[in-house]
């Protein structure tokens, strides 16, 4: 796993992390965008995410292959309210289509999950479409489902599909604690 600071993802935008996201996207995976993705968008993508982590409001891991080639990426999202400035929000999790069930998406949530707690975040959050493969994969890793919203978002294919949100506490702070 490489954290990525933000002029390494300006480096990558164009290229590497624009094919992941164009990968997965086309391969039907709910990222928020339709396909067939045009890889000019997914890099501006990537542009405004290299834009929020110079900022410290995302970060970003990803894992390579061989000749470099980036194989998966995550990115958390912290809390910007003054009351939530204890969560985190897994905002994407991809993984290559030839490289899932490998475990790649574990170990990628795992560094997020990680460096949350590190960071003092007591609480992530994230959704996915239901009924999805990432669904098994937050389950396994711990997640707890906090309930389903029906046509939440389009699909690739423009569908609209069930959204599950989840959830997954990572510690507690004192009952006397204050959010600063």
């Amino acid at each position: 796993m490489e954290r990525l600071p933000a002029a390494r993802i300006r480096e990558h935008a164009a290229d590497g992390l624009a094919a992941l996201l164009v990968d997965a996207v086309d391969g039907g995976a709910s990222l928020g965008f339709l396909a067939p993705l045009d890889p000019a968008e997914a890099a501006g993508w990537w542009l405004a995410v290299a834009e929020e982590t110079e900022r410290g409001a995302r970060t970003v891991w990803t894992a390579h292959g061989p000749g470099d080639v980036v194989l998966g990426a995550v990115t958390l999202v912290r809390g910007d309210k003054a009351n939530g400035r204890h969560r985190g929000e897994i905002a994407r999790l991809i993984v290559h289509r030839a490289a899932r069930g490998q475990g790649l998406g574990g170990r990628l949530l795992a560094a997020a999950e990680e460096h949350a707690a590190g960071e003092g975040l007591t609480l992530l959050v994230l959704d996915t479409q239901t009924d999805s493969p990432a669904e098994r994969l937050y389950r396994r890793a711990g997640w707890t489902a906090a309930g389903t919203i029906p046509d939440f978002a389009a699909d690739p294919a423009g569908t609209l599909r069930p959204t599950t949100l989840y959830y997954k506490q990572l510690g507690t702070l004192p009952q006397d604690a204050r959010i600063m």
